[in-house]
């Protein structure tokens, strides 16, 4: 007698913890419409909608989604009970002026980047202590990614407080985009690092985030791009919430495989003396310190004594890598891993960029009349998609893997950074928002 085990199926095996997080999104959602109904037109009340199973399913997909969520939501409530509905209380309140406004908990964030980059590297090198201090690093981080989400729902919060004309989602320029960039790429590692079991990347990875996190503070100081502004009439459109998280997520994710390349390669000097042979150290030492040069170029030189700081810090980053490159390969995961996770991250990041590009498409013969216009930064974009393609197509159809991938990944990063950020410096066109 042959014995039939039948999987039990996928609700089935919900849990009450499961189901209770479902009943909270909804609660969320009927919350949301009995309270800002007024403020959002059919679209955006659809979105509102379509959201709720897609929470769930993630929160259900990944469990320490769920307690984010919780914890986000929870914050964000109390930093809009504390408003009263009145900005001018965002000096005036103790937990919104040093917690909670929107500036305040970016802040947080950004600091929490750089401590939780700091204790990845400490386990990187202190072996004895490797586990406790990556694991701290990890919890940090989680909290900055906790913070820089209360921060944009805040942000969002504040922004209809100045008035129903002006507030908008906070995905609008430079200064909002970098800080969904943080955290959007913090938070796919983290999820990379459970499922690899490994937080020995977190100190490459972290590095870009705080490299981000570096330029969003020069940002604010020299623009005062933390001032909320109102939206040029072209982005008063409800594709602007679908388009750019999109877009972020693709950001985020060849940044996340990007870094990973470069602990890849990284690996691969262990043992070489030739210079040529530490070829990734001495492109990082480039990019990291001619940074200040490119920003001069561009004619945004101001607050030099920062840039100076930033110089010295890209060289002790670089150094302390070349010299420690054989105690930081031994504490990497295997070639396979690190292959394996570069290109999950670019299949990942090249699904969401094409979902980008179709719905810019859309929202630009919606603004502009045409789907395409050949823009610098629609062009960009599509060099963007090309490289792409064209690295996951010689992965599935050519075996494309190691030295070669690795490289290729890294040069994306310069492709994509450009895309985003070297656009806006270098170029105009009508996607000229986040100007410098």
């Amino acid at each position: 007698m042959t014995t039939i085990t039948l999987n039990p199926g996928y609700f089935s095996r919900r849990s009450a913890a499961d189901w209770g997080f479902a009943f909270m999104a909804l609660l969320g959602m009927v919350f949301a419409f009995s309270r800002y109904q007024a403020a959002m037109d059919i679209y955006e009340q659809g979105i509102l909608v379509a959201s709720v199973p897609a929470v769930v399913w993630l929160g259900w997909f990944w469990r320490p989604l769920r307690h984010l969520m919780v914890a986000v939501s929870a914050l964000a409530l109390l930093a809009i009970y504390a408003y009263q509905g009145q900005l001018a209380r965002a000096d005036e309140v103790f937990v919104l002026k040093y917690f909670l406004s929107s500036q305040s908990a970016i802040l947080w964030m950004s600091m929490l980047v750089f401590i939780s980059t700091v204790f990845y590297w400490g386990g990187m090198f202190l072996h004895s202590h490797s586990d406790s201090l990556e694991t701290l690093g990890s919890r940090i981080a989680w909290v900055s990614v906790t913070l820089a989400l209360v921060g944009t729902l805040v942000r969002w919060y504040e922004s209809y407080l100045i008035g129903a004309d002006i507030g908008h989602i906070p995905v609008s320029n430079l200064y909002e985009v970098f800080v969904l960039f943080c955290w959007m790429t913090t938070t796919f590692y983290l999820y990379y690092e459970a499922q690899y079991k490994t937080r020995s990347l977190g100190a490459f990875v972290m590095l870009v985030v705080s490299a981000a996190v570096g330029f969003l503070l020069w940002y604010t100081l020299v623009r005062e791009a933390h001032e909320i502004q109102p939206l040029v009439p072209a982005l008063k459109s409800w594709w602007m919430k679908l388009h750019v998280p999109a877009n972020f997520i693709g950001y985020g994710t060849f940044a996340l495989a990007a870094m990973v390349a470069f602990a890849y390669l990284i690996k691969q000097t262990v043992g070489q003396t030739r210079w040529y042979k530490l070829a990734p150290l001495w492109l990082l030492g480039i990019v990291l310190c001619f940074e200040p040069f490119v920003f001069r170029k561009a004619g945004v030189a101001a607050l030099s004594d920062y840039w100076a700081v930033y110089f010295g810090i890209s060289a002790l980053v670089v150094a302390t890598i070349l010299f420690g490159r054989e105690r930081i390969a031994a504490h990497l995961p295997s070639f396979e891993v690190l292959d394996d996770m570069m290109y999950k991250s670019i299949a990942v990041g090249f699904a969401f960029f094409t979902i980008a590009t179709v719905l810019g498409a859309l929202w630009a013969a919606e603004a502009w009349g045409g789907y395409w216009s050949w823009d610098p930064k629609e062009t960009w974009a599509l060099i963007v998609w090309l490289n792409y393609a064209a690295w996951l197509h010689m992965r599935l159809m050519k075996g494309l893997r190691g030295t070669v991938a690795a490289w290729w990944a890294l040069g994306g990063l310069g492709i994509t950074s450009f895309a985003f950020l070297g656009v806006n410096m270098f170029l105009s066109g009508l996607h000229s928002y986040g100007t410098l």
